[in-house]
């Protein structure tokens, strides 16, 4: 384990609650990860407790601390026998399968396991979550796979290929390639954890894989809802539209935060447009344009609830039974149930379809050869079919994602013979709603390369700074479209650009 006076720069675990933004920035700061002393004795002290607990009082049972698990609740274990039940829990429950989940999101998984485990009411060892510390500090990422969790005792089958290299068992990648656990511990000198009562229990039972999905597309989703807006603003300009709708009269009078902040930041977007004051204008424009604030800025108030929700998650302790040293308990509840996540997933899902739905008919309309555009933006329509295809694309990408917002929190299977009777879906609402914000992104690359292509047509009449600036930055990785070729590496293109422009930067400078 690395000592505080081995490492510069560190960050060091505190007693403090964590934001979103600040767990994202730990893993962006690539600084090793350390336990400050009061945390360390902390967990000590409730392993202390522990252990003392069940010498002092052999005849009781407490749930997976020296008892079977789930529907095996009743069945007592020798305390000869406490280190094998830990060791068979993470070997019986390794059941995932299908793809395996992204590295940088198996390293969230390894820091949010790290600070639920340092809040000391789990019972585990110094050296194991040392162990954690370790992995996550040298970016020995185990091998976990985006199948196998029902989102209600915890995210059983992930956490449990997260936690098998503890033992010494399981995959992980390291420096780019994938070892057995066998391989790197030796390479490093470090020995397979023996797990203690409760520990294997400790380490898979949580919604870490639900919560690291959640941070990331929490992350992303604010990401992409500053791009829908600038990408709208050039898309109102391209189409010639009436900014009536953004006064801020018209928003105080309804005043949602979101429909708030949106629209003001589409009027600060085009101040200064020559195209925003010219005259001629309709007096009222399809709702697609119209009512962006009240559209985006009802998904951006979604992403604020959801936010609050996975915040509240990341400063909780989710295992169970959970243990209490001060007040001599130990109690076994649901604190591993990922119910709240799962809406979460399914509202956030829910909520960036429709950004994806919007911005699609905005680029449908800016083909249509109204407003003085040409038919499909290109010259000699018929001869050149322009850029009508990707608007096939981004409406088939929409009714994808349509169908993956059927909620998963609404579907329940039993399991564990009775025992665990409801679950969340909550895995399966992550692994949608990730695709949802990766398909958003899509289209709305999609749209800002069919509003560059309008607005090009507004010319010589020029757009507000912000907007021009942000084109000819566009058009240096895009060129204009003049006549008919291959446009699926233009619309990767346009999704590299979204992907790799920091927005907020290229604003304000």
């Amino acid at each position: 384990m690395l000592s505080i006076g081995s490492v510069a720069p560190y960050h060091v675990i505190e007693n403090k609650s964590l934001s979103v933004s600040d767990l994202m920035e730990i893993i962006q700061s690539r600084k090793p990860v350390l336990l400050s002393e009061e945390i360390s004795n902390k967990i000590v002290r409730c392993r202390e407790y522990l252990d003392n607990k069940i010498t002092r009082d052999e005849s009781a049972l407490y749930y997976g601390v020296n008892t079977g698990f789930g529907y095996l609740q009743q069945v007592g274990i020798n305390k000869e026998e406490i280190q094998k039940l830990q060791f068979n829990l993470l070997q019986s429950h390794a059941c995932g399968t299908g793809e395996k989940v992204p590295l940088e999101l198996v390293k969230l998984m390894l820091l949010t396991k790290i600070y639920s485990l340092s809040q000391g009411y789990s019972g585990v060892q110094l050296d194991t979550l040392h162990r954690l510390i370790d992995f996550y500090n040298n970016d020995i990422l185990p091998v976990v796979y985006t199948q196998g969790s029902l989102g209600a005792s915890g995210d059983l089958a992930p956490l449990s290929h997260l936690s098998l290299p503890v033992i010494g068992l399981g995959e992980v990648s390291f420096q780019g390639k994938t070892y057995s656990t066998e391989v790197v511990l030796k390479k490093f000198g470090w020995k397979p954890i023996t797990l203690q009562s409760k520990e294997g229990l400790s380490l898979i039972n949580g919604t870490q894989f639900m919560l690291a999905y959640g941070m990331h597309c929490i992350y992303h989703a604010q990401r992409l809802f500053d791009w829908a807006d600038l990408i709208a603003a050039i898309s109102l300009e391209a189409f010639n539209c009436n900014v009536q709708p953004f006064h801020p009269l018209i928003h105080e009078i309804r005043p949602h935060e979101g429909q708030l902040a949106t629209a003001k930041t589409i009027n600060k977007y085009l101040k200064g447009s020559q195209i925003t004051q010219a005259k001629g204008k309709q007096v009222q424009d399809p709702y697609s344009f119209r009512c962006i604030p009240q559209v985006h800025g009802a998904s951006r108030d979604t992403l604020g609830f959801v936010q609050k929700t996975f915040e509240i998650e990341i400063n909780s302790v989710t295992d169970n039974p959970n243990i209490f040293p001060e007040e001599d308990q130990i109690l076994a509840g649901g604190n591993f149930h990922g119910q709240p996540l799962a809406l979460g997933f399914d509202f956030l899902a829910i909520a960036m379809a429709e950004m994806g739905s919007i911005s699609e008919r905005r680029t449908y309309q800016l083909l249509t050869g109204k407003r003085g555009l040409p038919l499909f933006l290109v010259d000699d329509p018929g001869l050149h079919s322009g850029l009508m295809i990707p608007q096939y694309t981004a409406a088939s990408v929409v009714s994808e994602n349509k169908q993956l917002c059927t909620p998963a929190s609404v579907d329940s299977i039993v399991s564990s013979n009775g025992q665990e009777d409801h679950v969340s879906m909550g895995a399966n609402g992550a692994t949608k709603c990730l695709r949802v914000l990766q398909n958003l992104e899509k289209i709305l690359a999609i749209e800002l390369l069919t509003s560059a292509q309008a607005l090009e047509f507004r010319k010589p009449v020029k757009s507000s700074a912000v907007v021009e600036k942000v084109v000819d930055l566009f058009r240096k990785e895009v060129e204009f479209t003049k006549q008919d070729k291959v446009l699926a590496p233009e619309i990767q293109k346009s999704i590299d650009f979204l992907q790799k422009v920091e927005l907020s930067s290229l604003i304000s400078s």
